[in-house]
């Protein structure tokens, strides 16, 4: 990346999108976020978004193929030039099109280490994660491919799960841990410190 271009970022996002301020309130000289783009016509998201000063796009899906909805998606980002996707929180299966015109610029967080608990969604995977007794938790950031949660990890970070923990409180634990690796994953990316190699992400120095 060219030193005085910035990086234009776009994010999907469906829910609350916790990680956003954290997100958000990187460098403006670095990074531009030009767009939120979101299925849902009121969530947090959107808040957020506002808050920052960020164009929120709501695209409704009713009546749409998956197809048909993700190339809208494709078209906005090809207009707006992005160079980075963000997926926060959204809650759609991406079709193959979309990954492929994307892969190596799109990024997933998943609220535990993958591959360990993949496929399941927000509350429902530290629901997971509390039944079966492990010790230790955490989140990941890795490249979305067309499989679900089985993308190159670019982060990983981990937390303790203490015996009083509910899912609520692991949430809680984990979302800290996103806010600290999605500005990281960026700045990575933004350097040109990721290489991908078949299914693995190699950072370099």
């Amino acid at each position: 990346m060219n030193g005085k271009e910035k990086l234009r970022i776009a994010v999907l996002a469906s829910t609350s999108g916790s990680d956003l301020p954290a997100v958000f309130a990187m460098d403006k000289e670095r990074f531009h976020f030009v767009c939120l783009i979101t299925n849902k016509s009121a969530c947090g998201a959107r808040e957020k978004a506002k808050s920052a000063g960020v164009p929120d796009i709501y695209l409704d899906s009713a009546g749409k193929t998956r197809e048909e909805y993700d190339e809208e998606i494709l078209r906005l980002l090809r207009e707006n030039s992005i160079g980075l996707v963000l997926l926060i929180g959204w809650m759609r299966i991406l079709s193959k099109k979309l990954v492929d015109e994307y892969f190596g610029k799109m990024m997933n967080v998943h609220p535990s280490l993958l591959p360990a608990f993949g496929g399941g969604m927000d509350l429902n995977v530290h629901e997971e994660v509390l039944k079966s007794g492990v010790k230790i938790t955490g989140a990941t950031i890795h490249f979305v491919t067309e499989e679900a949660d089985s993308g190159p990890i670019i982060l990983q970070k981990t937390c303790e799960v203490a015996d009083d923990d509910t899912s609520d409180t692991l949430k809680a634990k984990v979302q800290k841990l996103e806010q600290e690796m999605f500005p990281e994953a960026i700045r990575l990316f933004a350097d040109g410190k990721i290489e991908i190699n078949g299914n693995s992400a190699i950072l370099k120095k």
